[in-house]
């Protein structure tokens, strides 16, 4: 009972759109040290969960927190990032207290740790959300895709694009198509504990740099991302397509937490300005057209 909510409460095989990706929100070579991600969007009947509903996005990298804790951590660094120039830079940086100095150091720490964390094709790598989302009226989960063992993949080398031409040749060539088990964690306060002491609901969720142990609280799979071969999409089509938990997502099953009403107005942005230039914008990674089972 506690799973099956939303989507996830009628078993059945849905359409979907999958986006595989760089972190970095410049264009730079595959191989380059980054964080990888996993996004993709559930087409599902108009009214089938709920009214007016026929998208679901869902959204993670590799890694099983977000770099930046919070939304004051955020701020924090924007407030560095977007100074102009080096001095201007500086001059941010001597304005912040000791504590958001320390955030910032910690940040960028955890965000150099990520992007470190070795290089696999797409299809082989686990992807979390990162961050908690709301699970009906009253549970907060963390979701994951974990890629099946026997998924199909060569090893990746050096280049632009070796991510890339990796997941089309699976794509193309393999025999069969790569899945991943899609799992929900669900907070349990009763049983988590960081740094060996039991913390309150609201910590877990408004921390989002702060790991949810697997141990005391596991995934429990509730559905199936299946890769279909030769689904790539054309880059045109690519580039105007964009993910947005907060927009599209059921009522009970919005993001939760500071960073993540932080970073949706960033996002927001970002987009905007993207898809406003797409005309003479570079392609984006292709996408592939897949299959989710709830089960």
């Amino acid at each position: 009972v506690r799973l099956g909510r939303g989507l996830f409460a009628r078993p059945g095989v849905y359409p979907a759109t999958v986006r595989f990706a760089n972190g970095a929100s410049t264009i730079q070579a595959d191989s380059k040290a980054d964080v990888r991600a996993l996004s993709f969007a559930v087409d599902v009947p108009a009214g089938a969960i709920a009214p007016d509903v026929t998208r679901l996005d869902f959204s993670m990298n590799n890694a099983p927190t977000f770099p930046i804790n919070d939304a004051h951590a955020f701020a924090a660094l924007m407030r560095v990032l977007g100074a102009s120039g080096m001095f201007g830079r500086l001059k941010a940086l001597l304005s912040l207290s000791f504590k958001d100095l320390k955030g910032i150091v910690q940040t960028l720490a955890r965000g150099r740790r990520q992007k470190n964390s070795g290089l696999q094709p797409y299809q082989k790598t686990r992807y979390w959300s990162n961050v908690p989302f709301q699970h009906g009226p009253n549970e907060a989960v963390k979701y994951s895709a974990m890629p099946a063992p026997d998924n199909a993949g060569q090893p990746v080398g050096k280049g632009a694009s070796v991510l890339r031409d990796e997941l089309l040749r699976h794509s193309d060539q393999d025999t069969a198509p790569a899945h991943f088990d899609f799992g929900l964690q669900l907070l349990e306060p009763g049983r988590m504990t960081f740094k060996g002491r039991p913390r309150d609901a609201a910590f877990w969720v408004e921390n989002a740099s702060v790991e949810w142990p697997e141990d005391q609280s596991p995934f429990h799979v509730v559905g199936r991302l299946t890769l279909q071969p030769k689904s790539a999409l054309p880059d045109t089509e690519c580039a105007a397509w964009f993910i947005d938990v907060t927009k599209f997502a059921l009522p009970d099953h919005r993001p939760l937490g500071s960073i993540n009403r932080a970073r949706w107005v960033a996002e927001s942005a970002s987009r905007k300005a993207r898809l406003g230039s797409a005309a003479v914008a570079p392609a984006a990674p292709r996408s592939l057209v897949q299959q989710l089972g709830a089960i």
